[in-house]
């Protein structure tokens, strides 16, 4: 497996980072043989790709092989309490897909780098993602692709004044909220704790029991270029549009202004609540998509949050839950109807699919996908859409290994397309906020002119 690192085939314009070493990382003690069933939550991001973080940390001269060396270590020890990162996809008897681990399986995937032309400044400074390519392992790979690859690749790479850390999940695995939660316990262990704070709660069938079969067991066998198929049949190929992306920073005094505005006209008197910093911001950014697209007045234009269903399932489920545990909910407009109203209007829609979305709604979802098992693409989104992705709740920057907090924290390559957002909070702390917006290129460049989107830019 060491053999088969991803390539990307567009050139970076790093061009120099040179592989120099691949190892496996297991937990340190044996744990015997573990399974878990992946349950409804989990199973539809089959066809989406390894999900991609990338976090840049300032080094002195002559420690990064120290810091290697150290996080290898520590790695091994947080693995015995996130033994399921270590493992691999299978499936059972029944046809039924799981997380199986075995002390004798490969581990974590760990690729030594370099990029000694590379600073850090350098890609604190990119707001786009070219210069990640290089630096992240696993692009273009198929989270169905865990059947027969670890469900985690590391690659930390040398800078001429830093480390890069490339990390690449198997989303089939774990959402954002498992993601930063195996993150920030790693780094409590790299630091020098002896435990971890919050263990990871492992068992998946307690949100969920329904064993589902699926016939998926090839990359080929999920749908990358269709739009939805039952069991993977795939039929016409299309082109995507051209993609650029772009962070756009949100001071705190921005996203205060963007609140403050939504909220303006919103009283309470009806018995509504006040918007939130999540909706006020999603409608900002929803606003400004669609006037950048130039979209005709009655074209629909779909806004989707992957929500978090940790309290809203019932019985609800810790923080802790390890795994999948989100769904996509929807809320669309005509986009003449949504930019001719204030923006409390998108507001409006934004709040009333989230809060709509109870216990109820959410068995509704699973009972509906569970009768007639649909793998989705990854961008199966809506027309026109604003996907929201991550959240700015992640403290992202406080996943300090014991050099430091992170310089940077971005989103990789994989699983991008014309409307996916990312949110992250800002390093400046606060409210601040970074948007990581994938837009087709004509788009982008009106969104970056846009004054009312860039508000302090």
């Amino acid at each position: 497996m060491a053999g088969e690192l991803s390539k990307d085939e567009q050139h970076s314009p790093l061009g120099n980072v040179k592989i120099l070493s691949a190892s496996y990382v297991k937990p340190r003690k044996a744990l015997g043989r573990k399974e878990c069933q992946l349950v409804t939550f989990d199973l539809p991001y089959l066809a989406f790709y390894y999900n991609q973080k990338l976090l840049i940390y300032k080094l002195g001269d002559g420690e990064f092989d120290k810091a290697v060396e150290e996080l290898k270590e520590s790695l091994s020890l947080v693995l015995e309490d996130f033994y399921q990162l270590a493992g691999k996809l299978g499936k059972d008897e029944e046809g039924v897909f799981g997380v199986e681990y075995d002390d004798d399986m490969n581990g974590v995937e760990v690729v030594v780098a370099e990029a000694p032309e590379t600073a850090v400044a350098d890609l604190t400074d990119e707001e786009g993602t070219l210069k990640f390519k290089e630096l992240l392992p696993y692009s273009n790979i198929l989270n169905l692709e865990g059947l027969h690859r670890p469900l985690l690749s590391l690659q930390l790479t040398k800078l001429k004044d830093g480390l890069s850390m490339g990390c690449a999940f198997n989303h089939a695995v774990l959402d954002g909220t498992s993601t930063w939660h195996f993150m920030s316990s790693w780094a409590q262990i790299s630091s020098g704790e002896n435990s971890i704070s919050v263990p990871p709660f492992l068992d998946r069938p307690k949100a969920r029991n329904t064993r589902v079969k699926l016939n998926l067991s090839n990359p080929s066998d999920a749908p990358e270029h269709a739009k939805s198929a039952p069991n993977g049949n795939v039929n016409e190929v299309k082109p995507g549009p051209r993609l650029r992306e772009k962070v756009f920073r949100f001071s705190a005094t921005a996203i205060d202004q963007i609140k403050a505005k939504v909220n303006a006209n919103a009283n309470g008197s009806d018995g509504s609540k006040p918007f939130s910093t999540f909706q006020s911001l999603s409608t900002h950014v929803w606003h400004a998509v669609t006037r950048a697209r130039q979209l005709k007045p009655e074209d629909i234009t779909v806004f989707t949050v992957f929500v978090d269903c940790r309290k809203r399932v019932d019985p609800p489920m810790p923080e802790s839950y390890f795994g999948n545990l989100i769904q996509a909910i929807f809320t669309g407009t005509a986009a003449g109807l949504l930019l001719a109203n204030p923006p409390e209007f998108g507001a409006a829609l934004i709040q009333k699919a989230i809060e709509n979305h109870n216990s109820e709604a959410i068995d509704a979802r699973n009972k509906e996908w569970e009768s007639n098992p649909k793998i989705f693409e990854f961008k199966d989104a809506g027309a026109n859409c604003v996907a929201v992705g991550s959240s700015p709740r992640f403290k992202v920057y406080d996943v300090d290994f014991g050099f430091g907090r992170p310089e940077t924290v971005r989103s990789g390559c994989n699983n991008r397309f014309d409307g996916m957002v990312y949110l992250y909070p800002g390093k400046s702390g606060g409210t601040s906020i970074d948007v990581e917006i994938s837009l087709e290129g004509s788009a982008l460049e009106r969104l970056e002119k846009d004054k009312d989107f860039l508000l302090d830019f």
